[in-house]
């Protein structure tokens, strides 16, 4: 069985980092992971797309994933595409001060954090997009919050190193934000079904 999230937002606020992060991670948690990343030339503000697949064997290498199981949603541009492909039952996890722009089938499962105002309470608004990412691993369990910090610790380049502390403080800050294992997914071999 895979289990495929989209991470969406713009240039700008780290989907490709924290996404990156997250398939780090998985690894780690012995995970086969597949990340694939779409993203327009700007620097900021243009469509920013990845997708991030989990199985328990290898992966099937596909070049678009046709659904997903799962979105992790920093700002309501560029929205609708993933939108569309995701399954009736689908996780989806928003900040809280963008969830009124995202439309959302009933069946589906919409949680909100408040990963904007965690931001600003640590000091550094650019770090919502870890804090979104680690109360998905929190809500799942697909992976542990020392799984996140070392994936990221790993990904920061030295020239940045400034930044790990607050890093740090928004994937715990994630963590405390959700229930844990409040959205529970176990990942199953291939014959068998996903339990939540």
């Amino acid at each position: 069985m895979e289990y495929e999230t989209f991470v969406s937002g713009i240039g700008g606020q780290g989907i490709q980092l924290i996404s990156k992060m997250f398939a780090v991670a998985a690894m780690a948690n012995g995970r086969h992971v597949m990340l694939s990343g779409v993203y327009g030339g700007e620097m900021r503000g243009g469509k920013s797309l990845a997708t991030v697949v989990l199985g328990l064997e290898p992966l099937r290498a596909l070049p678009v994933t046709a659904q997903a199981s799962a979105a992790v949603v920093l700002h309501g541009n560029f929205w609708e595409a993933p939108r569309e492909r995701l399954r009736a039952n689908a996780l989806i996890l928003a900040d809280s001060e963008i969830s009124a722009q995202l439309t959302t089938e009933p069946d589906q499962i919409f949680v909100e954090v408040a990963a904007t105002r965690l931001a600003r309470e640590i000091g550094n608004p650019l770090v919502g997009g870890m804090i979104l990412m680690s109360a998905f691993a929190t809500a799942t369990g697909l992976v542990t919050t020392e799984q996140l910090l070392v994936a990221m610790r790993s990904l920061v380049p030295p020239h940045r190193s400034q930044h790990l502390a607050a890093n740090e403080q928004a994937i715990h800050a994630g963590a405390r934000a959700i229930e844990p294992l409040s959205h529970r997914v176990v990942l199953e071999p291939a014959a068998g079904r996903q339990a939540a």
